[in-house]
């Protein structure tokens, strides 16, 4: 088969760049898609016990205006929409997001310990060289021990110091003094911040719905169960696992993981660039979800968890977002749990759930003796791209020569960029690709740091 644009992935990447090539009048495409359904990380299954679980916790909220366009068009009025309710399980007892512009809610020798760190001359005062020391530096010692170390290791898999810390921007609510004194002597809840404090969330069929919805519109274009192999940027072809050829005339677009691309499908990059792409890391997600029959009161969204009697950094009250989540709306809760591992961190995946049902009771979610109506398992193996201190210039390396030969990494994976991972950000990837490939209008999203 022979086309003008080739795309590897249909997850929101893949996809936003095929619908925005489509509604600009290219039908000059095809999607790979390895698996056999579409949405990549924002895919959602449905269990034997008739429970719907999305691959982790996904909220849906935007920066862009197209974006939330696309979403209502989709969607077709068919969502619920939240107010965030975040909590955090420390010293036995619940602290409001952020954690800390609520410490008032902590027992006072660590609402103490926590002020203190605050004070002139307990924060270091040199420049950060690392993510570790940047906490340490904006928060002090006191909320960086309790709450950002222990955290950031059970999230990310990956210790603080060997990561990055200039991808921060809005992923992490920065420390105001006075607005942390004010909440402890008002005794006040501070819980308003992040651009998520609102979101939707599709009244049936989970996240998946909104991309197998936009799939079903690209479906003549999208070729399922076919993984790429082997790509030859020269001759402008791909092989696929099974031994089919597609030609591309114009370029390619990737949105699987880059560090696979480099060193498995394309076997002429250079040494140096193979090598760049080898020190990409990321860390998997095992994501647990556990049914249980019968309710109880609680409005939570999702909770974090910095602390080491549980195993899974955040669960989501998952029959919140839709009551349609659950087999039997009303009578059943949804825990949705995640669990990181990684070289750095090791998880023994066949034991996680048993790990899982007995954190989530010494957390007070479940009650021991609790009747499981539903034990669901997945395990991602590409969960983070994680912002290592050598990641931006890996990038800086790999991305131009790619460019060079009218290939275009993009997407969560496929451009190794957190701070740009959200699902917004994932389609606009796509949409400003197309754009740039049809109108020649520059990308604002994703951009290519510099060495």
């Amino acid at each position: 088969m022979r086309v003008k644009y080739l795309i590897i992935g249909a997850g929101p990447t893949g996809l936003g760049a095929g619908w925005r090539l489509k509604e600009l009048g290219e039908n000059s495409f095809v999607l790979l898609e390895r698996a056999t359904h579409a949405g990549g990380l924002s895919a959602s299954f449905t269990d034997a016990a008739g429970f719907t679980w999305d691959v982790g916790g996904h909220v849906i909220f935007s920066h862009y205006p197209y974006f939330d366009s696309l979403l209502d068009d989709l969607l077709d009025g068919a969502y619920l929409e939240h107010q965030r309710e975040c909590w955090i399980r420390i010293a036995g007892g619940w602290v409001p997001y952020p954690f800390q512009n609520n410490i008032r809610h902590l027992p006072p020798e660590l609402a103490w310990e926590c002020v203190e760190g605050l004070l002139p001359g307990k924060r270091n005062g040199y420049t950060p060289a690392n993510f570790r020391d940047w906490f340490e530096h904006v928060f002090g010692p006191g909320i960086a021990r309790l709450f950002m170390e222990p955290y950031n290791f059970k999230v990310w898999a990956t210790p603080p110091e060997a990561m990055d810390w200039s991808w921060i921007g809005e992923r992490v609510s920065i420390v105001d003094h006075e607005r942390v004194l004010k909440n402890l002597v008002l005794q006040r809840d501070d819980v308003s911040w992040g651009p998520n404090n609102t979101f939707k969330f599709p009244l049936t069929g989970g996240t998946g719905a909104i991309f197998g919805a936009l799939a079903r519109r690209l479906s003549e274009h999208i070729v399922y169960d076919t993984p790429a192999d082997r790509i030859d940027p020269a001759a402008r072809t791909l092989i696929t696992a099974d031994g089919r050829r597609f030609e591309y005339e114009t370029a390619l677009f990737n949105t699987a993981p880059l560090d696979a691309l480099v060193t498995a499908m394309l076997p002429d990059v250079p040494d140096t660039l193979r090598d760049a792409a080898k020190t990409l890391e990321h860390n998997g997600v095992y994501v647990g979800g556990v049914g249980i029959e019968g309710m109880r009161e609680d409005s939570r969204c999702w909770m974090y968890f910095p602390e080491d009697d549980s195993p899974f950094y955040r669960v989501t009250n998952f029959h919140n977002y839709s009551p349609n989540n659950v087999a039997e709306p009303g009578r059943q809760r949804a825990l949705m749990t995640e669990t990181s591992f990684s070289t750095h961190k090791p998880e023994e995946l066949t034991a996680l759930m048993t790990r899982t049902e007995q954190g989530l009771e010494a957390v007070t979610l479940m009650e021991p003796g609790a009747r499981v109506a539903s034990r669901h398992e997945i395990v991602v193996d590409y969960g983070y791209p994680v912002p290592t201190l050598g990641r931006d210039a890996a990038l800086a390396d790999i991305q131009p020569w790619l460019q060079a030969q009218d290939i275009w990494s993009r997407g969560r994976f496929g451009g190794w960029k957190y701070e740009v991972g959200n699902m917004d950000h994932s389609v606009m990837q796509g949409v400003e690709w197309a754009d740039r490939m049809l109108t020649g209008k520059d990308e604002t999203t994703y951009r290519i740091p510099q060495n």
